[in-house]
């Protein structure tokens, strides 16, 4: 059986008593999966127009990323930039976000670190503009553990290297951060991982945003989120080929 990109294979062999109806997706190019991993977070939420960007650092350094020009609903595997790690254009027609320095500093200082993506998504702006933490209050909430910094120095857009480079080291080894006053921030050491956080961490805003409204409740306590969150390190099974079909079914020309 094929192992796909980022997941376990044991996982794939428990969850897939039938091998004969694989593979999940057709074969996709590298440009191909950001194309759709664009396409499939605008759906939740992270697509404030043009504003956002997506890295992904391939084995042999170099970086692929969103162009500025296009909307995350609407670029293609083509429109996809290939960068070297200093953000010299290296392949593509568009230009890249003079922001990506946050990016490319992430990727320089964690070796961890593969995926970066950034955006002001709604919910997860929401509580980033409130400079507060969302509580846990479901399951789906809590698949990627507690704890979510709020990086609360605003200081300016990220076109300033040294704005940049206080964010970065002030995210850590978090894999995930909210940015006050400005938006959110996951990493990941591949696609289908960051792909769980950033619509992990959207979910766990929506429902927190949605439980205070109506009044309040009791969060989950630290140690339930624990034991609900073991599906981060290799993502959750399926889900990432799921939203992608979905994607494919709205528009197949994505991944030409």
């Amino acid at each position: 059986m094929k192992r796909y990109d980022g997941l376990n294979q044991a996982m794939v062999e428990r969850f897939a008593p039938q091998p004969g109806k694989r593979p999940l997706l057709p074969e996709l190019s590298a440009k191909a999966q950001v194309a759709l991993m664009c396409r499939m977070l605008f759906r939740e939420g992270w697509n404030e127009h043009i504003a956002g960007h997506i890295t992904w650092r391939q084995s042999d350094g170099t970086i692929l990323t969103n162009p500025w020009e296009l909307a995350w609903d609407e670029l293609t595997a083509s429109d996809i930039m290939t960068i070297d790690a200093e953000g010299k254009i290296l392949d593509g027609e568009w230009n890249i976000t003079p922001a990506i320095g946050l990016h490319l500093q992430l990727h320089d200082l964690r070796p961890d670190v593969h995926v970066v993506i950034h955006n002001h998504a709604h919910w997860s702006g929401i509580w980033a503009n409130l400079q507060r933490t969302p509580p846990i209050y479901d399951q789906t909430g809590a698949h990627c553990g507690v704890d979510l910094p709020v990086y609360n120095e605003y200081a300016g857009t990220f076109e300033d290297e040294t704005t940049s480079l206080s964010a970065v080291e002030a995210l850590g080894s978090a894999k995930w951060a909210l940015l006050a006053n400005h938006g959110a921030l996951v990493v990941g050491k591949d696609l289908r991982q960051a792909h769980l956080r950033a619509i992990t961490l959207e979910w766990r805003c929506k429902r927190a945003y949605e439980v205070e409204l109506m009044g309040g409740a009791e969060p989950l306590s630290d140690e339930a989120v624990q034991q609900v969150s073991i599906s981060d390190e290799h993502g959750f099974p399926f889900c990432w080929e799921a939203m992608a079909r979905r994607e494919l079914r709205q528009d197949p020309s994505i991944i030409e």
